[in-house]
C-alpha cells in the first residue's frame, strides 16, 4: 500500500502535498446530497475526484459499468447481501448476448484518455465543473504520404534505375514475333523467359482449351477448401518425377515457393541457420528474412568461403543451403555436386532453386543435376547416388521455360508434407485454375519425351554468343543459354533498349539496380529456338549500330581496363558450355560431314 501510495504522489500534485491523515478523514466523511456509484453517499474524497480531469473520466467509466450491470442483473445484483466482490468472482463463464439500454451505451466508455499536457497544474489539482470533459487534443500534423511517394520515385528517376514497361504482345503463331500498342507494330522479343517457345505449344494450348471448357477459368478456392482437383494431383506426379523425388507440391508461383518454404523450414527448426550464396535470387532472401532464422551469406559460388563458414558453426545445428544452378542475370552456374559434399560433411541439407534450368539441362529437362549425370539418366538407369537425388530439396518454375504459371517444391515426402501442413504462403493461397495446371503437366510431360527444343536453343545460344565476339561486343561469359550483355551504366542501358526498340524493331530490356548492381547494368538476351538465322542477323546488326551510335565500351576497351566481372579478362580460362557437342549430337554431324566430303572426293 505505501508502495502504491507514492507512485501515486509522484503522478499526481493533490496526492503529493495531502497528507495521509487528511485522505483518510476525507474518505470517512460523506456528502448525503451526492449519491455515489453502486448506492450511498458519495464520500469527499470522491467529491475532490470528481473535479479532477483524470479520475473524473475513470469514475464516469465506473457509472456506466454499474449502468451496464444493472441492465444485465437487474438492481437486485447489486443490493443484495452478497459481498460485492461476488460480481466478479461468481458469474457464469458462458458467454452471453445481451442487449444494452442506449444509455449505458453512451456512458460505458472502454478506455479513459489520459488529461492532455496542456492542463496546467492548479486545474488538474482542483478542476472545474466546466472542465469535467476536456476538449480534444490538438489535431496533430498529418504524415504527407503523397510526398513520400514523389521522394521514393524521384530516387529511382535520379540513379536512372526507374522501371518502364513496354506493351510487348506475344503472338502464339509467330514467335518470337509480338506487336506492340497496334497489331501492326511488330516486333521481335529476345528477353523472353519462354526459352524454349512452349508457350505456343500445340499439344499444350489444347490441353488447355479441353480443360478450360470442361472446368471453367478458376480453381475455386485454396487446396484446403475447394482448389484441390485431379490437376493439382497430376502435375505434383509429373514434378516428383521429373525430379525422381518422392514427393511435389505446387504453389502459385516459384516466388512463393522459395519464400514459403525457407521461411517455414528456417522458422521451425530450432536455432537454424541458413547459408546463402551472394546472389541469390529475390525470393530466397525474402524466405530467409520472413524466417527469423540466422543468415550467413558466403561468397558468390566460393566453396572455401561457403566451408569455412560451415565450419564455424556447431555440428549439431540445423543448417540450410541455399543456392542456385542458373543465375539468370549473369549465366553462371553453381557447383551442385561440390556443395552437396559439404552439406554432407558438415550436416547441412541443400535447397537447390533451378527455376532457370527446369527444361533446359538434362535428358529429361529436369535442370542441371539432372545433366551432371547426363548418361544415367539418358540410360534410364537408378538415379540413386547422383547428384540430383543428393539434393534435399529443389524448387522450379511452371512460367519459364515451361510456358505456364506457377511454382512448385520436390523432394522427400515428410519434408513436402511438412511444407503443405504449415506454410501459409501455400494455406492460405488460392489454387492455380485447372487449365494452367494441366497445361503445365502436359509442357513437362512433352519436354521429358523431346529433346529437340533444348539442343536447338543450346545451338542458338552458341550462334548468338560467337557472333557477338566477333564483333567486340561484350558478353559476360558463362555456360548457360543466357547472353548478357555488358553496357556499365543504367542510364546508357535504358538508352540502347529504347534505340533497338525503336529504331530496329527489337524488344530486349535493360537490367539494373537490384537485379544487378550498381555499374553492371546490362541487356540480357536469350535465344529460344524460333530464333533462326535471319533473327540472330537482324540482332547483331542491330546490336552493332547502338554500340557505335551510343559509344558504349566493347571487349577490347574492358580489356584496357583490366577487364570487369569476366569481360576482357587477361588470360582467361575459355567457359566450357553445360551442353556438350556430343550430348548436342554435334560430333555425329561432323563425322557425317566428313563422310559425306570423302564420298564426294
Amino acid at each position: 500500500m505505501e508502495a502504491l501510495l507514492r507512485q501515486s504522489r509522484a503522478m499526481c500534485p493533490f496526492l503529493n502535498k495531502t497528507s495521509p491523515a487528511t485522505l483518510r478523514s476525507m474518505s470517512t466523511r460523506t456528502n448525503a446530497a451526492l449519491p455515489a456509484p453502486g448506492g450511498g453517499a458519495m464520500s469527499n474524497l470522491q467529491l475532490v475526484a470528481k473535479r479532477c480531469p483524470v479520475m473524473s473520466k475513470a469514475m464516469t467509466v465506473q457509472s456506466g459499468r454499474y449502468a451496464l450491470a444493472c441492465a444485465v442483473g437487474g438492481q437486485r445484483a447489486y443490493h443484495s447481501k452478497a459481498p460485492r466482490a461476488n460480481l466478479h468472482t461468481t458469474a457464469p463463464k458462458e458467454a452471453r448476448a445481451v442487449e444494452m439500454p442506449s444509455a449505458a451505451r453512451r456512458e460505458h466508455v472502454p478506455f479513459a484518455r489520459q488529461a492532455p499536457a496542456a492542463y496546467s497544474a492548479q486545474q488538474q489539482l482542483h478542476g472545474q465543473q466546466n472542465l469535467a470533459h476536456p476538449p480534444p487534443p490538438p489535431q496533430a500534423a498529418r504524415f504527407n504520404y503523397d510526398e513520400f511517394y514523389k521522394n521514393e520515385l524521384d530516387k529511382k528517376h535520379k540513379d536512372k534505375s526507374y522501371r518502364y514497361f513496354n506493351n510487348i504482345n506475344r503472338l502464339a503463331q509467330d514467335f518470337p514475333r509480338a506487336h506492340m500498342n497496334g497489331e501492326n507494330e511488330r516486333v521481335d522479343v529476345w528477353c523472353s523467359n519462354d526459352y524454349l517457345g512452349m508457350g505456343r505449344n500445340p499439344q499444350v494450348l489444347k490441353k488447355m482449351h479441353e480443360t478450360l471448357d470442361k472446368y471453367g477459368s478458376g480453381a475455386g478456392g485454396t487446396r484446403n477448401i475447394s482448389g484441390h482437383n485431379q490437376h493439382a494431383v497430376g502435375l505434383e506426379a509429373a514434378c516428383a518425377k521429373l525430379h525422381a523425388k518422392e514427393a511435389a507440391l505446387v504453389f502459385s508461383s516459384c516466388y512463393v515457393a522459395n519464400d514459403a518454404t525457407l521461411a517455414t523450414l528456417g522458422s521451425k527448426m530450432p536455432d537454424c541457420v541458413i547459408l546463402s550464396d551472394s546472389m541469390n535470387h529475390a525470393s530466397m532472401i525474402q524466405g530467409i528474412r520472413h524466417s527469423g532464422a540466422k543468415k550467413i551469406v558466403f561468397k558468390h559460388n566460393d566453396l572455401v568461403d561457403l566451408e569455412n563458414k560451415l565450419a564455424s558453426l556447431p555440428p549439431n545445428q540445423p543448417k540450410i543451403i541455399a543456392f542456385e544452378s542458373v543465375y539468370s542475370m549473369c549465366g553462371s552456374v553453381g557447383p551442385i555436386e561440390e556443395i552437396c559434399d559439404l552439406a554432407e560433411k558438415y550436416g547441412a541439407i541443400t535447397f537447390l532453386d533451378e527455376v532457370h534450368a527446369v527444361g533446359m539441362y538434362g535428358p529429361n529437362g529436369a535442370g542441371v543435376a539432372e545433366h551432371l549425370d547426363y548418361d544415367v539418366y539418358a540410360s534410364g538407369r537408378s538415379p540413386k547416388g547422383t547428384v540430383q537425388d543428393r539434393v534435399d530439396i529443389i524448387t522450379g518454375t511452371l512460367g519459364k521455360a515451361y510456358g505456364c504459371v506457377g511454382g512448385y517444391i520436390a523432394g522427400s515426402a515428410a519434408m513436402v508434407d511438412t511444407i503443405r501442413s504449415l506454410a501459409p504462403g501455400f494455406i492460405f493461397t488460392t489454387s492455380l485454375p485447372p487449365a494452367t495446371m494441366a497445361g503445365a503437366q502436359t509442357a513437362i510431360e512433352y519436354q521429358m519425351e523431346h529433346r529437340g527444343d533444348r539442343r536447338q536453343q543450346q545451338l542458338h545460344t552458341r550462334a548468338v554468343k560467337a557472333a557477338l565476339a566477333a564483333r567486340d561486343i561484350p558478353v559476360i561469359p558463362n555456360p548457360s543459354h543466357i547472353v548478357p550483355v555488358l553496357v556499365g551504366n543504367a542510364e546508357v542501358a535504358k538508352r540502347a533498349s529504347d534505340l533497338l526498340l525503336e529504331k530496329h524493331a527489337i524488344y530486349v530490356q535493360a537490367i539494373n539496380y537490384p537485379t544487378v548492381p550498381v555499374g553492371q547494368e546490362r541487356l540480357r538476351i536469350t535465344p529460344t529456338p524460333g530464333h533462326d538465322e535471319t533473327f540472330q542477323e537482324r540482332l547483331v546488326a542491330a546490336l552493332e549500330s547502338v554500340w557505335s551510335e551510343l559509344g558504349i565500351k566493347r571487349t577490347s576497351d574492358w580489356a584496357a581496363e583490366g577487364g570487369f566481372i569476366g569481360v576482357g579478362v587477361k588470360d582467361a580460362t575459355a567457359v566450357e558450355p553445360l551442353w556438350s557437342d556430343e550430348q548436342l549430337g554435334l560430333n555425329e554431324a561432323k563425322e557425317e560431314e566428313k563422310i559425306g566430303a570423302a564420298a564426294s572426293a
